[in-house]
């Protein structure tokens, strides 16, 4: 099997038949888990649970700007990705950083890492 470096170059082309190498991987899903993520909402979320530790939903109507049920509607996005943990105090819901979660999130960027 030739591997080509880069289709691009001037010399050293590619001779016929050349075969790429295709990593296998569930892109579908990693693609949906980093779309949760890329959102600036969610992130700010995130960014906040972050760095107070635990978070009740209640308390991130002011510094997001955004009714309780929008912020309800990230969190469970967040949540249903992994990327947080929720828990239930009384009638609040306080969520937190699921570490092993925004990992699994993080994998197939940092598979790319161990390919380059």
């Amino acid at each position: 099997m030739t591997v080509c470096d880069n289709l691009l170059a001037e010399t050293n082309a590619c001779p016929p038949g050349s075969v790429l190498i295709v990593p296998e991987g569930d892109d579908a899903r990693s693609a949906a888990l980093l779309k949760v993520v890329a959102d600036t909402t969610r992130l700010k979320i995130l960014r906040i649970i972050a760095a107070n530790g635990s978070v009740c939903a209640c308390d991130l109507e002011a510094p997001l700007g955004l009714s309780q049920p929008t912020i309800s509607h990230h969190l469970r996005q967040l949540f249903d990705a992994g990327a947080v943990t929720k828990e239930k105090r009384g009638t609040w819901a306080y969520y937190g950083i699921n570490a092993d979660g925004l990992q699994e999130i993080n994998a197939p960027l940092v598979k790319l890492l161990s390919h380059s």
